[in-house]
């Protein structure tokens, strides 16, 4: 735990804080908001102000979430773990993949983990855990958010039961509904493109809503500026190949600007 950037530095100093670390702050991070990797000395520029926590900087394979429910009785369900792919420069998710290509240990591993956290907390509702597996395929817990999840959004309609309505049928304490995947989807976060801030203006709209399987939601957002949400595309297809084929011919053609 540290409180200053000045202790940061100094810990670094004298040899008990080593290179890499992740310094993250305690409040008010999001997104990759209030989190910074420093490599070396050379990145103490990016150092963030405030109240703060350093880990170790462990080698990733991938990143996971599973979203679990559980009702007031203490019904619990998770919905099929899924893959996310990140923007490096803002730490922001540009790329969901589902279902995920883990060892299905790795994923009853997500998933007993899942269980495990919304138990201790005795929670009724929804709980999106995401997760590292790193080079040796061993689970790190990351965060966790009580509530309906970007990573999650996918399965409005890539499963029989969405995120949406089982929050519903957790809180009113009906039988959970079911979590299995109707078809693979890539879904894609909508982000506004570097350099254009201002009214919003959407280019390649026509164009992809022509492809098979592409569900377009844009959140009615009338300003854009650089990496802001302003939406999300589900691609869905009978291929998780298919899936990420038409996801990318999506990323390539559909851009958030402005006027």
């Amino acid at each position: 735990m540290f409180k200053t950037i000045d202790e940061i530095i100094e810990a670094s100093e004298a040899g008990t804080l080593t290179f890499p670390f992740v310094q993250k702050l305690r409040t008010g991070g999001y997104d990759g908001k209030g989190v910074a990797v420093i490599h070396s000395r050379n990145d103490f520029k990016y150092l963030l102000k405030g109240a703060s926590i350093i880990e170790d900087l462990i080698e990733i394979q991938t990143e996971i979430s599973v979203i679990v429910a559980r009702s007031k009785k203490g019904e619990i369900k998770c919905f099929p773990v899924v893959e996310m792919e990140f923007n490096e420069e803002v730490n922001l998710v540009e790329k969901l993949i589902c279902p995920s290509s883990l060892d299905e240990k790795i994923i009853q591993q997500a998933n007993n983990i899942a269980t495990q956290i919304i138990s201790s907390f005795n929670l009724c509702g929804l709980l999106a855990v995401e997760m590292f597996v790193d080079k040796n395929n061993m689970v790190w817990l990351n965060e966790i958010a009580p509530r309906p999840h970007n990573s999650g959004h996918h399965t409005i309609e890539s499963v029989i039961t969405s995120q949406y309505e089982q929050l519903l049928r957790a809180i009113f304490n009906f039988p959970l509904g079911s979590t299995q995947l109707k078809m693979p989807a890539v879904m894609i976060n909508l982000l506004g493109e570097p350099g254009y801030e201002g009214h919003v203006k959407y280019e390649g709209l026509t164009e992809v809503m022509a492809i098979e399987g592409v569900k377009i939601h844009l959140y009615g957002k009338k300003k854009t500026m650089p990496f802001r949400k302003m939406g999300h595309v589900t691609v869905l297809a009978t291929s998780i190949e298919e899936a990420k084929k038409n996801a990318s011919i999506v990323k390539q053609k559909l851009k958030v600007k402005s006027w």
